[in-house]
């Protein structure tokens, strides 16, 4: 199971939509069909695709699927399952993500989570789940703020 921004995705030159006030998310969501391909993240889901059925877990709203949805083909990630949140969720990503793999847990083995979420990381981790954290990209303090106080990403 994959993260995709700054797990598969560098979001590093969409961040200053976050860093304004207000926030500019329909500017930050709009930008992430530019986001360049994080070479560790995709060249483990496309090793990862050759023994499991991948899927993509990520905390942008259900209105960006098509865009994302793109994004993975354009990139030549593996064909898998996308979760979204809601576009009316503002659950922190941790609580909406945990949610997702519980109930994908109930009829399937979850081998990995590969995320990039400190937050995330340590709820799957005490959950149960084996976890994998992406630290390839640069963190944000406005893209954190975003998954966890605002629930938008």
């Amino acid at each position: 199971m994959f993260d995709l921004d700054n797990t598969l995705a560098g979001t590093a030159h969409r961040q200053h939509f976050l860093e304004r006030r207000p926030r500019d998310w329909d500017g930050f969501f709009a930008a992430a069909s530019q986001d360049p391909p994080l070479a560790e993240g995709v060249a483990m889901a496309r090793e990862s695709a050759r023994e499991c059925e991948i899927v993509y877990l990520t905390g942008r709203p259900e209105r960006c699927r098509q865009d994302t949805l793109d994004w993975l083909r354009k990139h030549g990630l593996p064909e898998g399952t996308l979760h979204m949140r809601g576009n009316a969720d503002r659950r922190p990503a941790r609580c909406t993500k945990l949610a997702v793999l519980r109930r994908l847990a109930r009829n399937r083995e979850v081998r990995v989570l590969v995320d990039d979420d400190e937050l995330v990381c340590e709820d799957a981790r005490r959950a149960g789940f084996t976890v994998l954290h992406a630290r390839w990209a640069t963190p944000s303090d406005a893209l954190e703020a975003a998954q966890e106080r605002e629930g938008r990403t």
